[in-house]
């Protein structure tokens, strides 16, 4: 029924942010016209949370290795925005991407759904 999804990132320096989506994390991509790249990520899945507030959407990069991803990560000039964390479900941590926005990274400890990151 469905072929992917197509996750946006909105920010204040989108060419920034393409630059570094494309030179620091490595993604694969196509250019849908006028450098407008769209990248390829790897598997994904939803959960569904409950919230008292109001309802909102997060992305989150799952790792296999969270302390080696962000070596690799520092290697290659990204900002450690936030040190990981346990959360008991994972390893939370996060980068910032050049216009400010940070983008969370975790390791899971739980099953997952996209096949082969179970712990």
């Amino acid at each position: 029924m469905f072929s992917g999804a197509h996750v946006i990132l909105y920010t204040r320096d989108a060419e920034a942010d393409r630059a570094f989506l494309r030179d620091v994390f490595g993604f694969e991509h196509v250019d849908a016209g006028g450098g407008w790249l769209i990248f390829k990520l790897p598997p994904a899945e939803v959960a569904v949370h409950p919230t008292e507030g109001e309802p909102k959407h997060e992305v989150y990069l799952m790792c296999e290795d969270l302390t080696e991803t962000l070596t690799a990560l520092e290697d290659r000039g990204a900002e450690i925005s936030r040190a990981i964390t346990d959360q008991g479900w994972g390893l939370l941590a996060a980068v910032r991407l050049p216009s400010g926005t940070e983008l969370p990274l975790y390791e899971p400890r739980h099953p997952t759904a996209h096949g082969g990151l179970s712990p």
